[in-house]
């Protein structure tokens, strides 16, 4: 793993959980990379790869290597959200921006950055469900985003359009309520949009564009059933917490 320079600690923190993204992930890496710094940002890339069985771990540690600015962490199972939620603890920068190797947004990057560094949100969401937004991806997947989306709304009380893909986090604000999720995998993301919510913490949308650019590592039929498993246990977790509003966590347990 290549540790940055720890005299230079970043603004934003960019956590991209990977697993088997050997086809492009040294491309969208060394893309982000070149963006980030024409933009003149002070940033670190987390590369939290979890599990992966091709040649991700080999790309990743070349990449850390010849740039100072990403980190590869380990996380040792196929896991979304335990990767994403270690990417987050282990992030050094004062805003930290949830992304995907597919997308690799720099725009949304800039425009949520706006809106934290101006104390406008906590938590920016980039919703491809929002009006404005255009999600481009095959229709299956649209719909399943759009039911699910729906699900939260009527079981959970969540008052948003969108919780999965990207998200802009002020970190001193948000990891408390890291610290209280209990599901993992696809669902984190959810809870953790959820529970900022809950907490009273400023929850902004923003409309992204969206287009699948390769077939997603998990098929949406084996990905499913474990979701709804997932959200199950979410729900119940919610209901018999505290009333919206007063989901204060406790701190990251050791």
């Amino acid at each position: 793993m290549s540790e940055p320079d720890p005299g230079e600690e970043p603004e934003l923190s960019l956590v991209i959980p990977v697993y088997n993204e050997e086809g492009i992930l040294a491309e969208s890496l060394g893309s982000l990379c070149e963006r980030l710094d024409a933009e003149g940002l002070r940033y670190e890339v987390v590369v939290a790869e979890n599990g992966s069985r091709d040649r991700t771990v080999e790309i990743g540690e070349r990449i850390a290597a010849e740039r100072p600015q990403v980190r590869l962490l380990r996380y040792p199972e196929p896991n979304y959200g335990g990767a994403l939620r270690e990417g987050i603890y282990r992030a050094r920068g004062r805003f930290v921006i949830c992304e995907e190797i597919d997308l690799c947004d720099v725009g949304f990057h800039l425009r949520a950055l706006e809106i934290l560094r101006s104390d406008e949100a906590d938590v920016v969401i980039g919703s491809k469900a929002m009006r404005g937004a255009a999600d481009t991806r095959p229709l299956p997947r649209r719909v399943a985003t759009r039911v699910y989306n729906a699900m939260l709304r009527v079981t959970l009380g969540f008052s948003g359009t969108d919780t999965h893909g990207l998200k802009a986090l002020r970190r001193e604000a948000v990891l408390p309520v890291v610290a209280r999720c209990v599901v993992e995998h696809d669902v984190f993301a959810s809870e953790l949009v959820i529970r900022a919510e809950r907490s009273g913490l400023r929850v902004r949308e923003i409309p992204v564009t969206i287009e699948e650019k390769r077939a997603p590592s998990i098929e949406l039929r084996r990905r499913v059933p474990r979701v709804l498993r997932n959200l199950a246990r979410l729900m119940v977790s919610i209901h018999l917490s505290s009333p919206v509003g007063s989901d204060h966590p406790d701190e990251r347990p050791h």
